[in-house]
């Protein structure tokens, strides 16, 4: 088959989406609001259009480098979605998320019990994450980390910020074992994360997500609102995913490195790294793409653990079945995107 253009792509995408609104709105209108079967959002039709309008804010917040052109229509549609909740209800708590909810019978928490004596103490903390958290004084990595033995034998308690230490990405994979030997890195929290079967549940769409991108998008000036409001929402309700004390968030906020520092590059790298900390364990590869798009947070590159000449990939290759069965379409496409070069460090379209 000959290949769509990623811009046609995300032109269907979209007009998808609103026309999965509708739908929905339809339905519900009519008066059929359930479904059954559904183990995501409780055979809730209502909860089904509230995700497909916040995944369309991801999407539409993914093509923020193609603001301007004007067949996608990026800010009125961003615009559309946020001013209009009658006619575009979104998600409004953490009880709106669509999530996996893990059972011990038939589809287990990836970390568990029964994998607790494999990688238990393979599953260390990454610098990037472990940095920025204890760099804000988060609460958060006394949840999802445990502080560096060595930390510990040196007199410093659980409860010290500097006991949380994580390894670059950068580092090769024998160096951070021995390091691991010797107490020198945080290990993931083998309490929360292999206590039992079922943990905690994987968001793949999220209202802590949604109010980042809201965030995100009124600073770039796409909607008229309130970017602190939306933005600190974001951080509260990552907050409670971790159970942290409503009184431990407060103090968090008022912090002058985690209060929204205003319309400028300062307050988008904020919004960004809290959308990047909120994604711990969840949403898949959101984290990564957010990165890709932004370059927030910022990651280790060079160094033997990067691979790569020591660069992050940019993309993925296209499958080798394509350049074997498939290949005029797929020269086409390498020639039309990446000047005849499938390169794993181009930049694919949305993000030139």
């Amino acid at each position: 088959p000959k290949y769509n253009t990623q811009k046609e792509v995300y032109i269907q995408i979209l007009k998808w989406l609103e026309e999965s609104n509708n739908d929905f709105a339809t339905l519900i209108t009519a008066g059929d609001r359930s479904m059954t079967g559904d183990i995501y959002l409780k055979n809730d039709l209502r909860a089904w259009q509230r995700t497909v309008n916040a995944f369309r804010l991801r999407v539409l917040v993914s093509l923020s480098k193609k603001e301007n052109d004007t067949d996608l229509n990026i800010k009125k549609q961003f615009s559309d979605i946020i001013s209009n909740p009658t006619k575009y209800p979104l998600m409004a708590s953490m009880s709106d998320n669509m999530q996996y909810t893990y059972n011990s019978t038939f589809n287990k928490y990836p970390i568990n019990p029964d994998n607790f004596g494999f990688d238990a103490t393979r599953q260390n903390m990454a610098a990037t994450h472990i940095s920025l958290l204890v760099g804000l004084k988060d609460p958060r990595v006394f949840v999802v980390a445990e502080p560096a033995e060595a930390k510990i034998k040196a007199g410093l308690k659980a409860t010290d910020f500097e006991a949380y230490v994580g390894a670059s990405n950068a580092e090769s994979l024998d160096d951070m074992s021995t390091k691991i030997l010797k107490g020198e890195y945080s290990l993931i929290n083998r309490k929360r994360y292999y206590a039992n079967y079922t943990a905690e549940p994987t968001i793949i769409v999220g209202f802590p997500e949604q109010s980042f991108n809201i965030a995100e998008g009124i600073h770039r000036g796409w909607a008229t609102g309130d970017v602190a409001k939306n933005y600190e929402a974001g951080i509260k309700a990552s907050m409670t995913f971790f159970g942290i004390s409503d009184a431990q968030t407060s103090t968090y906020l008022a912090q002058n490195l985690v209060k929204y520092a205003g319309n400028s590059a300062t307050g988008l790298t904020q919004i960004l790294n809290q959308k990047y900390l909120a994604f711990f364990q969840n949403s898949g590869y959101e984290a990564f793409f957010n990165f890709r798009r932004t370059g927030i947070p910022k990651f280790a590159e060079g160094g033997a653990g990067t691979g790569n000449s020591g660069k992050i990939a940019r993309r993925w290759l296209y499958p080798n079945s394509e350049r074997l069965y498939n290949k005029a379409n797929y020269e086409t496409a390498i020639g039309s995107q990446y000047a005849g070069k499938d390169n794993i460090n181009d930049d694919i379209w949305a993000l030139k």
